[in-house]
């Protein structure tokens, strides 16, 4: 589908396609984006003087390593490892690292580009980066790991500090990977720099509900938008694709707020369970026994399994992708907003495609992008550092409030400016222009850098 870009901004995303080849999932990024700002060169011109947009574009720093490690057998492997520092302008880079054999740096730097605004919006001082590697943590050993994530760190110590770089996790990098890591960064360095890594354990150093806090505040969002239209969860049918951490608590805070919850899935297929999903069985699957969500179907003979199938066929009124990019495609769209969805939360980065946004925007259903929606994971991380700082550690029920009110206030940012500009309960526009907005007067006040 051809983006619509306001007339001075089409170069400048020709110049990004150019500059960037095959790096689809960041020229995506990248157009979501631009697509929002024309109004906002209109009311600051300031900014296309500083030409804000296309140093926006650009990495501050963009980092690819070798990472060898060997295996239990003995055998030596090379994998590749990324970071890239993307903007620097409103705090240290932070962002996750991933660990996937899909990644390359195209994907990284969708990652760090999205990162960039989500954080912005959290009104906490932090910049936006990301990192991650192409190795595959499924089917290894937690010695293979160990050795993987000490090979990492090795390299990548020297990029990182409290106030330079403050990495976290992301798809295949939990608390077991951070533990690893951060042992390897403080030998290396020998220093106890709790600051430096984000997710960690809660004996030394990590902040209670940062497992939760993608999807309790992804839920928080979503929650606010129904609020808006006069409506809640209490009654709702969900769908919450993939089964990780945030999909898990997700559904954990969809059910406390009256919703149910009727399948999930993982990369082999989805269970269906009309009656709603058996929470505590979920999480002894996945975050116990490191099963696959087929397994389900064993315990609960009401249940279905669909493998390779597609979750949104499922009739529902609340979606929430929390999966992976581009997840939901048009015609998902379409057939969630024929079946009867009215809102749409995005747990995922980027999980729904230009073609899936135009759906829900146009359909006028309540849609909540990721820099937005899930951004409580960033928010709490940024709490985590607060209380490194300060050598202090929070109850889960302040951190919990601590959470929504951010949620809260980024929903009210995201509202406000999609009325400022001319765009009402168009959140995505609300987002991108008010994370742009703060990153880009960062910029112009610290001159040509």
């Amino acid at each position: 589908m051809t983006p619509k870009f306001d007339e001075k901004i089409e170069p400048i995303y020709q110049e990004v396609l150019a500059r960037n080849p095959g790096e689809t999932e960041f020229h995506q990024a990248v157009q979501e984006v631009l697509e929002s700002l024309g109004p906002v060169l209109v009311k600051h011109p300031e900014f296309a003087d500083h030409r804000i947009i296309e140093r926006i574009c650009e990495p501050e720093r963009q980092i690819i390593f070798r990472v060898p490690w060997q295996d239990d057998k003995g055998d030596v492997h090379i994998n590749r490892g990324f970071r890239v520092e993307f903007n620097s302008s409103l705090g240290p880079y932070k962002g996750g690292l991933r660990f996937h054999p899909s990644v390359y740096l195209g994907i990284i730097k969708f990652l760090g580009f999205e990162q960039i605004f989500k954080n912005a919006l959290t009104g906490m001082p932090i910049g936006g980066g990301k990192g991650g590697s192409d190795f595959d943590p499924k089917g290894k050993s937690d010695t293979e790991i160990m050795r993987f994530c000490q090979s990492f760190m090795t390299e990548l110590h020297r990029h990182l500090g409290e106030h330079t770089d403050v990495p976290a996790g992301d798809i295949g990098v939990g608390g077991r990977e951070i533990g690893y890591l951060f042992g390897q960064y403080k030998r290396i360095t020998n220093r106890w720099e709790a600051g430096v890594l984000t997710g960690k354990g809660l004996d030394w150093g990590g902040s209670l509900v940062r497992t939760e806090a993608t999807g309790y505040g992804a839920t928080f969002f979503v929650d606010e938008m129904l609020k808006v239209r006069k409506d809640s969860f209490e009654g709702k049918t969900c769908l919450v694709s993939g089964s990780g951490n945030v999909a898990i608590y997700t559904i954990e805070k969809i059910n406390e707020l009256g919703g149910k919850v009727v399948a999930c899935s993982d990369s082999g297929g989805y269970i269906y369970h009309e009656k709603g999903l058996d929470l505590a069985l979920i999480q002894q699957l996945k975050e116990i026994e490191r099963r696959r969500i087929k397994d389900y179907a064993e315990y609960h003979k009401d249940a279905k399994y669909v493998a390779k199938g597609n979750i949104w066929q499922i009739p529902c009124q609340v979606a929430m992708p929390s999966a992976t990019q581009n997840e939901i495609n048009g015609k998902d769209a379409a057939t969630l907003v024929k079946n009867g969805c009215i809102a749409v939360g995005e747990g995922a980065n980027m999980p729904t495609t230009p073609e899936g946004v135009r759906v829900f925007l146009e359909a006028g259903i309540a849609y909540g992008p990721g820099k937005a929606a899930n951004a409580g994971g960033v928010a709490t991380s940024a709490l985590e550092m607060q209380q490194n700082a300060c050598r202090d550690s929070w109850t889960f029920e302040y951190t919990e409030k601590r959470l929504q009110q951010i949620m809260q206030s980024i929903h009210q940012l995201c509202y406000e400016t999609a009325e400022e500009y001319g765009t009402p309960g168009n959140y995505v526009n609300g987002a991108n222009i008010a994370g742009f907005v703060r990153v880009a007067r960062a910029m112009v006040a610290f001159g040509l850098v």
